[in-house]
């Protein structure tokens, strides 16, 4: 199968490899970096790896960053087959987790197994809400949805700042949040372990992780094997033949900017349901804008979008275990690397891709060549 732009190499070249080969060359000018500053990179690649996979509150941590990117990897993802940059993850995440928090406040008398279903549908529903502004501005007025979802973010994060200082501060604290609505929490993995007669380490890790793989495969069959899906992939490609098939373009927009305002939403099933218990300033922690990376990497399919997830929770949790153990390696060192992982994956997306080609269709002919003789 002819791979994109019209090259002769598979498909999966370009959607496995070529992640591959930008991943090995940000690992590798960050062992220059580390050299520079006289450490050894096979002993930072080690500590590394052991810190985010090495024991079991370690494997906790890196899933539980993981499921945050997958949310917000997915948002972004869905977007980009409809021709959508959506910068406002961390903004609809924001207004997402308030959805959550007012829910949980109310009706915090619901039983658990009514509350939480109720506190996801206010997830979706705060975070598609948020998006759909940007996405009625860019579909019906013509204002770049990059611009818009970018001013939300601050507006978000603004309004989250009034609200919690005057509005749902819990009453005599000093501190920025609400209180805490434990009845709508989500059980963290090691305590469903524990029901099943199964000891693991304790960690923020929960059971959102499970809903994130849910809704991997719910977004895997909605952009592939349902006719919406196909409609918002043809106005992605082209939205001029979208309109000769009778196809509309504003209707594709705006439903696809708020199933990703959704997705975005779902962060605080796992910040604030899953680990906090209470809405909090920044809850975010800039996950929205490393989605970003992460749905490129991933190629913006849900499969691809899992492993980078993983691979950035695990710089995360690594990252935190490496500064600890070797003091050079500060945190500010950490955020290099990941700074340039997040380079390679999406600046220099495309930097190797002729010399993978290359390699591909050096070896290719000689493949062809085999087969008669065989």
């Amino acid at each position: 199968m002819a791979g994109p732009m019209g090259t002769d190499i598979p498909r999966w070249a370009n959607v496995v490899v070529l992640p591959i080969v930008n991943l090995i060359a940000a690992f590798l000018v960050s062992g220059l970096v580390v050299l520079i500053i006289g450490e050894n990179p096979l002993e930072v690649v080690q500590i590394l790896i052991w810190g985010a996979f090495g024991f079991e509150e370690a494997i906790g941590y890196t899933l539980f960053y993981a499921t945050n990117f997958i949310f917000t990897g997915l948002a972004v993802s869905i977007a980009f087959h409809c021709m959508l940059f959506n910068i406002g993850g961390e903004g609809q995440a924001y207004i997402g987790g308030l959805g959550i928090t007012l829910v949980g406040l109310h009706f915090g008398f619901l039983p658990p197994i009514v509350l939480i279903p109720l506190c996801v549908i206010g997830a979706a529903l705060f975070g598609a809400a948020w998006a759909f502004i940007p996405a009625y501005l860019q579909a019906k007025r013509g204002s770049h949805i990059v611009i818009t979802t970018i001013m939300f973010n601050f507006i978000a994060s603004s309004v989250m700042v009034y609200l919690l200082v005057n509005v749902l501060i819990q009453p005599g604290s000093m501190q920025p949040e609400s209180r805490e609505f434990g009845e709508a929490a989500i059980p963290f993995v090691h305590e469903a372990l524990a029901w099943l007669g199964v000891e693991f380490a304790e960690s923020p890790w929960n059971l959102s992780f499970l809903w994130a793989l849910v809704c991997c495969v719910l977004v895997w069959g909605y952009v592939w094997h349902t006719r919406w899906g196909y409609e918002m992939r043809t106005v992605g490609t082209s939205p001029t033949a979208a309109a000769y098939a009778g196809i509309s373009e504003t209707k594709s927009i705006i439903v696809t900017m708020c199933i990703s305002g959704a997705l975005a939403g779902f962060l605080g099933l796992n910040e604030i349901m899953g680990y906090h218990h209470r809405l909090l300033l920044h809850f975010s922690g800039g996950y929205g804008f490393v989605g970003i990376a992460v749905a490129l990497m991933g190629r913006s399919h849900p499969v691809g979008v899992c492993l980078a997830a993983i691979l950035f929770g695990a710089l995360y949790q690594g990252g935190a275990e490496l500064s600890f153990e070797i003091p050079t390696i500060t945190r500010e060192l950490v955020i290099v690397i990941q700074g340039l992982v997040i380079i390679f994956a999406g600046a220099l997306e495309f930097m190797f891709k002729p010399q993978v080609e290359a390699v591909f269709r050096w070896f290719m002919p000689r493949r062809s060549a085999a087969a008669p003789a065989e």
